[in-house]
């Protein structure tokens, strides 16, 4: 079976982790929380990296140290992992839905103004699959209406918008290190910020909300958002890869954009974008399989495992599921019902990918 996704993990990593388990320092405090804290703020030239258990946690984090509570409202894109609004909702605040572009896919900015009034507080860009948002148009209505940005780069490790990384817009920026991201910790997450404020927020409401220089004695109500040392230790050394996977992922790419080309040009798929302003990291390799084609998107995906390769469709847009506010949203909609992602693990080489492009070339 080729998987849709696995991690990259090698002797750094397990080198790491044993020296945490020698020190006895495996939960959340230990050497390597504080050096993967710093070396990705320094990878991204910020001031400040706030380790948290999950990306979900990041984005709650951010949000409650912004000040988001009922009443407000949040703009967020409909097409994104159910996290981006559910960390709204965890707030008792909003989400309010955008709909897609549908040349890159994630939210469309010319749809921002239209959802902002008085009870707007923040957008929550998604740098989806691996694509950047068009920040610039974004960050104009932030500022216009005052609004805070906290992007959402749990899939987009490493993403340039306009030659400058994703993550470094917005007031916060949150990340994922799930096992299936370009970089992993097994679970865990990050915020980061140049704001020095927002910065102590968050690690004291990451601590149970706990003062930092009274021991056992609770400020405000926080959470037990941290990291352990143990997830630190993979992420030292994932970081140091980082790079490297991202050359790795943009080579598997330009493999299958050569492959599925005979595909794209007859109609029947559209390949992964990549705008002129944009430098993709290709998380998950995407196309959309298009009506022309003989079978449907869920029948590609079955015919597929029969012949050993895992795929995934889309995400549902959040406006369709019942938990959230019902708005109808086309490109979304579109997008995710043709939407095919497919095999993008670290380790797959030339021949993995002749594999399976040549088994979607023979069910086509």
């Amino acid at each position: 079976m080729i998987p849709v996704l696995e991690p990259l993990l090698g002797e750094d990593e397990l080198n790491n982790v044993i020296e945490a388990v020698k020190s006895s320092w495996i939960s959340s405090q230990g050497k390597f929380i504080g050096e993967f804290e710093e070396g990705f703020a320094d990878y991204h030239q910020v001031k400040h990296a706030i380790a948290t258990s999950n990306g979900t946690t990041a984005l709650h984090l951010a949000l409650k140290s912004l000040g988001i509570g009922k009443g407000d409202e949040v703009i967020v894109p409909t097409l994104t992992f159910a996290a981006t609004a559910n960390a709204v909702l965890y707030c008792n605040a909003e989400p309010v839905f955008v709909d897609s572009h549908p040349e890159y896919w994630c939210m469309d900015p010319d749809n921002l103004e239209d959802k902002v009034n008085s009870r707007t507080k923040a957008i929550i860009p998604v740098h989806l699959y691996g694509h950047p948002c068009d920040m610039d148009p974004i960050m104009d209505v932030a500022e216009d209406h005052h609004l805070y940005v906290v992007e959402d780069a749990a899939e987009a490790h490493g993403a340039l918008y306009k030659g400058k990384k994703v993550g470094t817009f917005g007031d916060i920026s949150c990340y994922s290190f799930y096992g299936n991201k370009i970089i992993t910790t097994g679970e865990g997450g990050m915020c980061i910020t140049s704001d020095e404020t927002l910065e102590s927020k968050m690690r004291i409401l990451r601590d149970h909300g706990m003062n930092t220089n009274r021991r056992y004695w609770h400020d405000v109500i926080g959470f037990n958002y941290r990291m352990t040392n143990l997830q630190a230790a993979i992420g030292v050394a994932q970081l140091q890869k980082l790079d490297q996977f991202i050359a790795k992922k943009r080579e598997n790419a330009s493999y299958y954009h050569r492959m599925l080309k005979d595909l794209r040009d007859d109609g029947l798929i559209s390949l992964h974008p990549e705008m002129p302003w944009a430098k993709c990291v290709y998380w998950i390799y995407c196309i959309l399989i298009e009506d022309e084609f003989n079978l449907k998107r869920d029948g590609i995906i079955n015919e597929l495992m029969k012949k050993g390769i895992d795929t995934r469709p889309f995400f549902y847009p959040i406006t369709i599921m019942k938990p959230y506010k019902k708005v109808s949203l086309p490109h979304a909609e579109e997008l995710s019902r043709k939407g095919l992602s497919l095999p993008s693990s670290l380790n797959l080489d030339f021949e993995d990918i002749s594999k399976i492009t040549d088994a979607l070339k023979k069910v086509r």
